[in-house]
């Protein structure tokens, strides 16, 4: 039975022509997390809401566990569903100890070895009786996330949760709530526009557009192999190239030659493509590579981000996004040659 299962879900708000979550459909298996990924007003908020029971679906059903909550005439109201959630700004309340936080609402007659198990297992047993105002960023992170399990959820919802954090201690915050995530086999959906946050804590990721799935798969396909432009340009950066299928399996016709892939989706050859080349696809220095000079240098601290406009057999130079070592020293007008390595190369759909 799956964790989660969302079939053809609409929700529309009065006064508005567009429609936040179209037609959606959605599984998540238990004990998986998953992470919905989107720029703003794709619909991502709406369908945690939709799962929470925040919003009723003008449509379609929400089945938590083995029950459906809404749709086909059934509605359960949020506080029946066994949800547990993790909000942006934590929503701890200011007058209550870490331990009445995280025991708030449960049984009296568990409460103190629920909320000592939660403690344990967030790395937080020592602060039971600190107060919010005395905790990091990190720690409020944590009390919210061992308020939210608990209870013993279905599922847990994150909204956002590492959008107040500063950079170092986001990076930190991602390995600790998966790390805590997976311990407690918690089936989990994790809201977010930050694509490095989604490759970093999903099992699963589902790129969201205009209310509709876009693409979703793992973490590696959805960065590696993108389906479409949009998600090309979303997940990281993109080089979007013009080309053709090559006869006999060569790979892609393009105008930096042919290009090797290992997903021509079976296309005949001649048809025209739109092609993904990641940034990190690019080999520099390689031998009978293609001929470039240097247009900028960037140092990104894991790599170094180079734009070199690339000569072509046909047509003008193209401006080509290429990341190098990160010690590697580049100035503007070096010449250099690149090679286009497979595994980031990807045939795409045009929007």
């Amino acid at each position: 039975m799956a964790g989660i299962r969302l079939i053809e879900v609409t929700k529309s708000y009065p006064g508005s022509e567009e429609i936040a979550v179209d037609s959606l459909s959605l599984t998540v298996e238990p004990g998986e997390i998953v992470t919905l990924l989107g720029p703003s007003g794709c619909g991502k908020t709406t369908t945690l809401r939709l799962i929470a029971g925040f919003e009723r679906p003008d449509s379609g059903t929400v089945t938590l566990g083995d029950r459906i909550v809404a749709g086909n005439g059934t509605w359960v109201p949020p506080q029946k569903r066994g949800v547990g959630m993790v909000f942006q700004d934590h929503a701890l309340f200011p007058h209550l100890s870490v331990a009445g936080n995280v025991g708030f609402n449960l049984k009296r007659s568990s409460r103190a070895a629920d909320v000592t198990s939660a403690l344990e297992l967030v790395g937080l047993v020592g602060f039971a009786g600190r107060m919010p105002h005395e905790l990091s960023g990190g720690q409020q992170q944590r009390v919210a996330l061992a308020r939210a399990l608990a209870h013993d959820p279905v599922v847990v919802l994150l909204d956002e949760p590492f959008s107040s954090l500063d950079a170092d201690l986001r990076v930190q915050m991602r390995g600790e709530v998966r790390r805590i995530l997976k311990e407690a086999n918690a089936t989990a959906v994790f809201v977010s526009h930050d694509q490095r946050d989604a490759l970093a804590i999903s099992d699963s990721v589902v790129v969201m557009r205009e209310g509709r799935v876009e693409q979703a798969g793992t973490p590696r396909d959805v960065y590696q192999h993108p389906h479409t432009r949009f998600v090309a340009s979303f997940v990281g950066h993109s080089n979007i190239l013009a080309g053709t299928i090559a006869p006999g399996g060569r790979g892609i016709e393009t105008s930096l030659g042919v290009l090797p892939s290992r997903h021509t989706h079976d296309l005949p050859p001649g048809t025209a493509v739109s092609v993904s080349v990641r940034p990190d696809s690019f080999e520099l220095d390689a031998d009978g590579g293609i001929a470039g000079r240097v247009v900028s240098a960037t140092y990104a601290g894991t790599s170094v981000d180079v734009t070199l406009e690339a000569d072509v057999a046909h047509g003008p130079a193209i401006d080509l996004l290429v990341h190098a070592h990160p010690e590697r020293i580049l100035s503007v007008g070096d010449p250099v040659r690149v090679r286009v390595l497979p595994d980031f190369v990807a045939v795409i759909e045009d929007d």
